[in-house]
């Protein structure tokens, strides 16, 4: 198949449109001939008429009943006769052109419709379209319904047209679940992760009761965010294991990503019923326990971690308050006073912040660098201070109209620290 079935469609399509806009024009035209063979007169005519009866009907009845004399009436009737007179004239016919005019309307019409339509933007990316359509569209569908896993060699010579008429496909059919899950496996295997996270979202959405697609949205979404639990992939962990509380897969999300929010207790805990689960079923599963009991001390030794850190409240100032929105990112870090990379950092969502306050705790598990930790801080005797802002953007770079505060000096003890964010970067 050639791009001519699709391009050829359009061109058609475009030129039989432009010919009916051009006839369009041209109908005056045409109808001015009639006219002038046969002319016709005002419209307005016969109403004209009509009134100039009942106005009569009327005068004659006032002179009958002896409201108004003859004078009245015959000064009444010329001045309605005057009137009726004014309003009848005939209509100018329009001159008709020559069938040369006609025929190069209905010519230029189509022309300069076609000469807009490719010069006043670049059609290239819409041409790729076509092509790509017409060259692999089939092989998309197949791909994407799961008639075949691997596309023919000669689909994938060219990558963007495969990815391009995919993508077309899946929007063709959005309402499909499982077209959004295999384009989503697409991205990912083009490491596009923030692509592929927004296709598990909208499969999830048009199939909340799909367990794989709801496990596999919680999973791409917890270790693109850096192994942490969002409110987003939480709340679809925990609607998996509301309908299916044996759902190891979500488990074990559950308690990495309470650890990774310092929630040990809660992290235990699934640790705890996952292990359980898994021992009461049949047959050997002594890996699976040893290492459900290696990453129990591994949150046991993280917990240990976290107990040396420091605590530290922010509070935002509450003439700032309006300023925060919904998407903005709390960012928390320990630095030298004298710059350098921080100690400890951490980045958080902005729905940390409850009534203007939070409480984080910043400990070695929060080190950018391994070589470089709070302990090793405090025993170099290096002076600390606390540092903490709202950032809009996201970026770890403080912005214009980043919400800030001034940084708090900590003593080489200090296990506690109170930091408010009273500013915006100017």
């Amino acid at each position: 198949m050639t791009i001519f079935s699709t391009f050829g469609l359009f061109i058609a399509l475009s030129l039989f449109i432009a010919l009916i806009l051009a006839l369009i024009v041209i109908m005056p035209w045409l109808r001015a001939s009639r006219l002038r063979e046969k002319p016709v007169d005002n419209q307005l005519l016969d109403i004209n008429i009509a009134v100039f009866r009942e106005r009569l009907i009327e005068l004659q009845s006032d002179k009958d009943n002896g409201t108004i004399d003859d004078a009245h009436y015959q000064n009444q009737k010329t001045e309605l006769e005057r009137q009726l007179l004014d309003a009848q004239r005939e209509v100018t016919p329009m001159v008709a052109p020559g069938i040369k005019i006609r025929l190069i309307i209905m010519v230029w019409v189509p022309v300069l419709a076609g000469l807009a339509y490719f010069l006043v933007g670049d059609r290239t990316p819409v041409f790729d379209l076509w092509t790509a359509e017409d060259k692999v569209a089939q092989v998309a569908d197949d791909l994407l319904t799961g008639k075949i896993d691997q596309p023919p060699a000669w689909a994938i010579e060219d990558g963007t047209q495969l990815i391009s008429a995919m993508q077309t496909n899946v929007y063709r059919h959005a309402d499909d679940p499982d077209r959004w899950m295999r384009l989503s496996e697409l991205f990912l295997s083009l490491e596009a992760t923030d692509s592929a996270i927004e296709a598990l979202s909208r499969a999830y959405r048009l199939s909340p009761d799909n367990e794989e697609i709801a496990t596999t949205y919680a999973q791409i979404s917890f270790f693109a965010n850096k192994g942490q639990l969002d409110a987003s992939s939480r709340r679809v962990l925990q609607d998996v294991l509301a309908k299916n509380p044996q759902h190891e897969g979500a488990q074990m999300l559950m308690a990495m990503g309470e650890a990774r929010g310092s929630n040990f207790a809660e992290a235990q805990g699934w640790i705890k019923r996952l292990r359980e689960s898994i021992a009461a079923k049949p047959g050997d599963h002594s890996k699976a326990l040893a290492s459900l009991d290696e990453l129990s001390a591994n949150v046991i030794e993280q917990e240990q971690q976290a107990a040396q850190g420091i605590e530290v409240t922010v509070s935002i100032d509450a003439s700032l308050l309006p300023l925060v929105k919904a998407n903005d990112v709390l960012f928390v870090a320990i630095r030298d006073v004298k710059g350098g990379p921080p100690f400890a950092a951490k980045r958080l969502p902005i729905s940390i912040i409850k009534q203007g306050k939070a409480s984080i705790r910043l400990s070695d598990l929060d080190a950018m660098m391994p070589e470089r930790t709070l302990q090793s801080a405090r025993s170099d005797k290096t002076q600390l201070a606390v540092v903490a802002r709202v950032s809009h953007s996201g970026t770890a770079s403080a912005e214009s109209g980043d919400l800030s505060g001034n940084p708090v000096v900590i003593s080489a003890e200090q296990t506690q620290v109170n930091i408010e964010i009273n500013q915006q970067i100017p």
